[in-house]
């Protein structure tokens, strides 16, 4: 007899943070594998993938696999839709490889929080992300940011968007030196320079950081984005919702995001593994109203961890002998299955499936 195959790393991670998301009242989000091209050309700035997958259907129609799921989620937001909303996906995005003659099937369980964005909202939607990191290892980081602190300084430079988007570079790659250069090439103010390298180089948990992070307070933007910042480390340590890094090398792209930004580590990996933020620019760019913040959850990285030590095939492995005993076997299976059990029923030993518990038709002895 064959045993079933043990489930992926993968697989597992989307039933357990599918059934986290619920609890929190958020709605599953289904979608076709694709859309017509001309959707994801218009708001080609907000997709991370610069090649979309493209095919004609039958009728000449050009359509392109799903390359995000964020802009269908947004877009579904009906005009006088009741909000706040909460969805939740898994679903396969489609994204070209580095050498653009393939491309890769990337599965991800994410959620989006669509509606006015407060303190609350975003707690709510940290803190499922470090749920989230936390179901996945308990070794993990979460790295978090805010895009108004860096942009409220560049903006300080008065330099074109083009030299502050090479400053932006430098802060990412945290190369001090290079950003001190460019600087220096565009006069930008020693102090305010100063103040850039260390922005640059501020990493460490977030009560040990935020002290630092005051002294680069220079205008109304930078202000904002450290009073929101500050409250919502404080409200996710008075939750008890573990803790995070401050790193400002973390700057997504400033024309999609508006406020926090995080991602998600876990060992042996070597990409993040989770990634989000707030973008209200989307939403007002599809005219839809309110503003919103979620994260996305790439569960085909953890393939590569391997199956998982403790994997069961199911909870019950219920044997039967003879075909007398068939009738009180599918009994006991359905009983088991509407307590929420993952039944498998075999005749005599049952092979290698790997069980919580076995249970015996007759004596029905543990073991």
């Amino acid at each position: 007899m064959n045993a079933p195959a043990a489930r992926k790393r993968s697989e597992l991670a989307i039933l357990e943070l599918r059934a986290l998301y619920e609890q929190y009242g958020y709605r599953e989000f289904r979608m076709s594998r694709f859309e017509e091209y001309d959707f994801y050309a218009e708001y080609r700035s907000f997709l991370q993938a610069e090649n979309i997958l493209t095919f004609h259907d039958p009728s000449g129609k050009l359509l392109a696999l799903k390359p995000d799921i964020t802009l269908s989620i947004v877009r579904s937001v009906k005009e006088g839709a009741s909000l706040p909303q909460r969805l939740c996906y898994s679903e396969t995005v489609y994204r070209a490889a580095g050498d653009a003659r393939s491309f890769r099937e990337i599965p991800q369980v994410g959620l989006e929080y669509i509606g006015e964005i407060g303190l609350y909202a975003m707690c709510e939607v940290l803190s499922l992300a470090l749920d989230s990191l936390a179901a996945l290892s308990p070794d993990f980081i979460m790295d978090v940011s805010h895009v108004g602190l860096a942009g409220g300084l560049l903006a300080e430079t008065g330099l074109t968007a083009s030299e502050q988007a090479k400053l932006s570079a430098c802060i990412r790659a945290k190369n001090a030196h290079e950003l001190a250069a460019l600087c220096a090439a565009n006069g930008v103010h020693a102090a305010l320079a100063e103040k850039l390298a260390q922005l640059s180089g501020l990493y460490g948990p977030s009560h040990a950081m935020l002290p630092a992070v005051r002294a680069l307070d220079v205008n109304e933007v930078t202000h904002a984005a450290i009073e929101e910042l500050s409250a919502l480390c404080s409200a996710l340590s008075h939750a008890g919702c573990g803790s995070v890094n401050l790193d400002f090398s973390l700057l997504s792209d400033l024309s999609y995001y508006n406020g926090v930004i995080f991602q998600g580590f876990l060992p042996k990996l070597p990409a993040c593994v989770l990634s989000g933020g707030r973008y209200d620019s989307l939403l007002q760019r599809m005219h839809k109203p309110g503003g919103a913040i979620g994260f996305a959850v790439n569960v085909g990285l953890l393939d590569a961890l391997g199956t998982p030590p403790e994997a069961y095939d199911a909870d019950v492995l219920l044997l039967y002998g003879t075909d007398p005993e068939a009738p009180e076997a599918l009994r006991r299976a359905r009983e088991l299955a509407g307590a929420g059990k993952r039944v498998s029923v075999h005749k005599a030993e049952g092979g290698a499936v790997r069980a919580r518990e076995t249970l015996r038709i007759g004596a029905e002895k543990s073991r």
